[in-house]
């Protein structure tokens, strides 16, 4: 039913008379749980109930993202060709800001510290969670730099020899807006952004590029885009190579499980 476009999600059956509030049950029962108000529930959508933002949905949602991120991430490994200077540096797991710069040819292009100093101006500019404001309140003289180390991509690629850095990104979308392609783009830039505004000034000598894949809760892939990305970050030549079609086969095929 999600498939074809019709799922029995509240906000759907209250619309055909079938409910009398659209209101999240999930997030229903996980505030209720918590002695809670629910008074200002969200709206249970298709979209809702695929996303973090649903609480009853958010550990599932999570999980398969990095299934469907670590099956792509290791295919374009796997697919490098042997003299490929590209290194994938968090295969095992994914690392925040932290930990990548404890790494060697991490520390070679600057230091954390200068790294973190770059990041707190444009983190101070970033509005500050509902979630987060214990640790901001806690010591707000420290939280932009922790919170900037803190940072975790789902994903990072050096390449040394070329200096230059990817900052990789998975995002999951509903594809039944137009345009959702370009509104997960833009999502995806802002949630890294100071990252790539850190690393541009702390290391001016080396390039720094962000890739981000779309994929929809439906299985959908925008071809083009993921030939373009794949382009961008292993092969610097305008063609399909003949891993790149069994690996939007399979990305698309996991995500529809």
């Amino acid at each position: 039913m999600a498939v074809a476009g019709n799922t029995p999600t509240a906000s759907f059956l209250t619309k055909i008379g079938k409910m009398q509030s659209a209101g999240c049950r999930l997030c229903r029962i996980a505030q209720e749980a918590r002695v809670e108000s629910t008074d200002s529930l969200a709206a249970e959508t298709h979209g809702h109930v695929n996303s973090t933002g649903c609480e009853g949905m958010a550990t599932t949602v999570t999980a398969a993202h990095h299934f469907i991120w670590r099956h792509l991430y290791d295919s374009m490994h796997a697919a490098q060709k042997p003299k490929s200077m590209l290194k994938f540096v968090t295969l095992d797991k994914q690392s925040n800001m932290s930990t990548l710069w404890r790494r060697e040819e991490f520390l070679s292009i600057c230091s954390k510290e200068e790294l973190a100093e770059k990041a707190q101006d444009i983190e101070v500019t970033i509005p500050v969670k509902k979630s987060q404001e214990a640790r901001y309140n806690l010591n707000p003289g420290s939280f932009f730099k922790k919170r900037f180390l803190g940072r975790r991509p789902d994903g990072v690629a050096i390449n040394e020899d070329m200096q230059m850095i990817y900052i990789l990104e998975l995002k999951w979308s509903t594809d039944r807006d137009e345009g959702f392609l370009g509104v997960k783009e833009a999502e995806a830039n802002e949630q890294h952004i100071s990252i790539i505004g850190a690393l541009k000034d702390a290391a001016p000598k080396w390039d720094f590029e962000q890739i981000d894949f779309v994929v929809s809760d439906r299985g959908s892939v925008v071809e083009s885009d993921f030939y373009t990305n794949l382009k961008s970050l292993m092969y610097k030549k305008a063609k399909k190579t003949s891993s790149s079609p069994i690996m939007q086969h399979r990305y698309a095929k996991r995500t529809i499980r």
